[in-house]
């Protein structure tokens, strides 16, 4: 079974839970930036959670299948056409064989995920069959005229009953980091008060912001170290950087604060030119807020 790529778009990959445990050897975890929305579509058809699913980047995509399947769309929302006729978005739907089917554009949001009944069984490379867009370790990225096979469905499609919780307000919850010395008051509450504009220069690795520039109260130079998923790193530019999954695992910036995981989904789906602001809070604080401002897809 298997799915052939009749258009892959701007920039489409195959995506599952990541790839953990392997830092220490320099690979950073890759997968689904909007996890959340790639959790949902496999829940969707009926997949295990570790089943991987295809991440499109603004433009969608198109694709044939050459068996009946169950397939589900989530994420940004597009869209979704087979053989030339609307299907919903969010919500199992299934196919014929030979079926033709097209993600349009996105319409709000960068990342669409499609999954497919069985998941896209190509080979795991290091336990995960996730795409790293920095090293390129994992499957190749999705090309047309790719054919990318599909395991064995043996799952039960599943009904919209718990959907993907956003935050309301488009906020990025932030903890000091390593390196939060290297910033005085000034900056934090800059940081703390600004909007930022996201740089047409984001990609999966990282989410670049451009603003008022924040100044550092430390000039020195930095050995390089370790760096997380989330990690706020201020360049000399003064406009930060909010890692993403694709991250390098060093960097010899300041590493001054770290975004909340959970918000990291907005991340994904911030469009270039969009604004997004950030909140400095203690750890105290992330549990009183995290109840406030939510919203569903």
């Amino acid at each position: 079974m298997s799915l052939l790529v009749l258009a892959a778009g701007a920039l489409t990959t195959i995506q599952d839970r990541g790839r953990f445990g392997h830092a220490h050897l320099g690979v950073p975890r890759a997968g689904a930036l909007d996890a959340p929305a790639a959790a949902l579509a496999n829940r969707l058809v009926g997949n295990d959670p570790d089943a991987a699913v295809l991440e499109t980047t603004l433009s969608g995509a198109t694709f044939r299948t050459d068996h009946a399947a169950t397939i589900a769309v989530t994420g940004a929302w597009c869209e979704v056409r087979v053989e030339g006729r609307q299907v919903a978005h969010t919500e199992a739907v299934s196919i014929r064989a030979g079926a033709t089917v097209a993600l349009g554009p996105a319409r709000s949001g960068v990342r669409s995920y499609l999954a497919v009944g069985g998941g896209i069984d190509v080979r795991p490379v290091l336990g995960s069959r996730s795409t790293d867009t920095l090293a390129w370790i994992g499957p190749p990225r999705v090309q047309d005229g790719a054919v990318l096979p599909v395991g064995p469905h043996t799952g039960t499609p599943g009904p919209l009953d718990v959907g993907v919780w956003r935050r309301a307000d488009r906020v990025l919850r932030v903890v000091p980091g390593p390196r939060a010395d290297w910033i005085g008051a000034d900056a934090w509450n800059g940081l703390d008060r600004a909007t930022w504009t996201v740089d047409a220069a984001s990609n999966r690795v990282g989410l670049r912001l451009q603003g008022r520039p924040l100044e550092r109260c430390r000039h020195g130079e930095l050995d390089s170290e370790g760096v997380v998923l989330g990690a706020v790193q201020l360049p000399p530019s003064g406009q930060p950087l909010v890692f993403l999954h694709d991250h390098p695992v060093t960097g010899g910036y300041p590493v001054i604060g770290v975004v909340v995981p959970d918000d990291l989904p907005i991340c994904a789906q911030l469009r270039p030119g969009e604004t997004v602001a950030m909140r400095v809070q203690s750890i105290a604080g992330i549990v009183a807020k995290d109840s406030a401002g939510s919203s569903t897809e």
